[in-house]
């Protein structure tokens, strides 16, 4: 899609049109990044991530938008039913972008060019959003086409023309090639996908391991990397939530109010996705930008808040002295498994952590029935219709109706 968040902003602000707008966070709540710019802001040199005053450097007239995520979600969905209107075999790539296989579609509308021109008709017309797809033989070549031309444009990589149109395109700009690979490569005489087409793979696997032979296929287009239909989506590995808060953090009872809402984000996604976590993470953040990450290994799998605090928390205490100020805190549910999988008995009598939770005790089965009732009022009222007392009118920027991970 094209600068999709600030396009879906922008449906609703006609009065914008032609104005140079970005999407960012609170800069109040200190979350003044750049996370979206439209077209016009592009020509000012505006780039996402880089900091709300740097932007407005470069563009004094530049106007600034709140992010919604929850909007951005709800048309991620509508253009994916676009999608699956042409094909089933639709991969997510993140939240604007998906890979699509229509090679069993083409009796029906056409070649991969005219089903492009199609797909681009629909989601303009029922959507009012534009976008630039890539057309190809292959998945690596199909996002490179994507990302060719902008705005609103089909580009087509055949191997016929792929050597014209990408070989002589930075190094940089082949999928998977990081500014820090890039560097090297450079160093090394690399300086053109062409070039590192050319380039022994053998001497890059030594240089860079796997990570060599692979930029090397995918710069010949050797990738066969199959489109995963959602049935078959990847297994999910961590569930985290981290918060910038508005002020920083220094006592128990701002750690308390902060973990509350993170560990009841975590735990009701991985209820959401039918998963328990046997470990927690929690990420800190000092007003130094220092960060340190802990993590424990959980006596027994859970999605119930409960447990996620208390483990968290437990983390917390053995990481933070007291008074020391938090910018930022992010904890996550890791070494994932399916709620629906046979749980492993502890026989070391491991219970400092509250995972006897997840043991089959009558306060466990009481405790979890109370947050899938919580979920049930959520997704019918919304997230902000029921919550922890603890969180209700917190002055550190936890925003009821505006969590989001990270």
């Amino acid at each position: 899609m094209n600068s999709f968040y600030a396009s879906v902003e922008l449906l609703d602000r006609p009065d914008l049109a032609g104005k140079p707008v970005a999407v960012c966070g609170d800069p109040d709540a200190r979350h003044g990044i750049i996370l979206a710019k439209n077209e016009t802001a592009k020509k000012f040199g505006v780039v996402t991530a880089e900091t709300v005053w740097q932007a407005k450097k470069k563009c004094p007239e530049l106007v600034f938008l709140k992010a919604h995520h929850d909007k951005y979600e709800r048309y991620f969905k509508r253009i994916n039913g676009i999608y699956a209107k042409f094909t089933d075999l639709i991969e997510p790539f993140s939240i604007d972008e998906s890979w699509l296989d229509v090679t069993a579609s083409e009796k029906l509308f056409g070649s991969g060019e005219e089903i492009a021109y199609k797909i681009k008709d629909s989601i303009r017309s029922e959507l009012g959003l534009t976008q630039s797809i890539g057309v190809s033989y292959n998945k690596i070549f199909a996002k490179m086409g994507s990302d060719y031309k902008k705005p609103d444009a089909v580009t087509v990589i055949t191997p016929e023309n792929y050597r014209d149109l990408l070989w002589p395109l930075p190094v940089r700009e082949l999928f998977s090639v990081g500014n820090a690979t890039a560097v090297k490569l450079n160093e090394l005489g690399i300086r053109t996908i062409g070039d590192l087409a050319c380039t022994d793979r053998g001497t890059l696997e030594k240089i860079f391991g796997k990570q060599g032979g692979m930029i090397f296929d995918y710069a010949n287009g050797y990738d066969d990397s199959p489109v995963r239909p959602a049935a078959e989506r990847r297994k999910i590995k961590s569930v985290g939530n981290g918060i910038t808060f508005r002020r920083d953090l220094r006592t128990e009872d701002d750690i308390l109010t902060a973990l509350t809402s993170l560990s009841d984000t975590v735990s009701g996604r991985l209820r959401k996705y039918g998963l328990k976590c046997g470990g927690v993470k929690i990420d800190i953040k000092d007003t130094a930008f220092k960060t340190i990450t802990r993590q424990q290994q959980l006596t027994a799998p859970t999605n119930l808040t409960e447990n996620i605090r208390a483990a968290a928390l437990q983390l917390m205490h053995a990481s933070w002295h007291a008074g020391t100020p938090i910018r930022l805190i992010t904890v996550t549910g890791i070494n994932i498994t399916s709620e629906d999988e046979a749980e492993q008995i502890s026989f070391l009598g491991e219970t400092d952590l509250r995972t006897d939770f997840g043991s089959g005790s009558e306060e466990a089965a009481a405790t979890e029935r109370l947050e899938r009732t919580m979920d049930e009022i959520r997704d019918r009222y919304g997230r902000s219709s029921i919550t922890y007392g603890r969180i209700i009118g917190n002055d550190i920027g936890i925003e009821l109706d505006e969590q989001k991970d990270e």
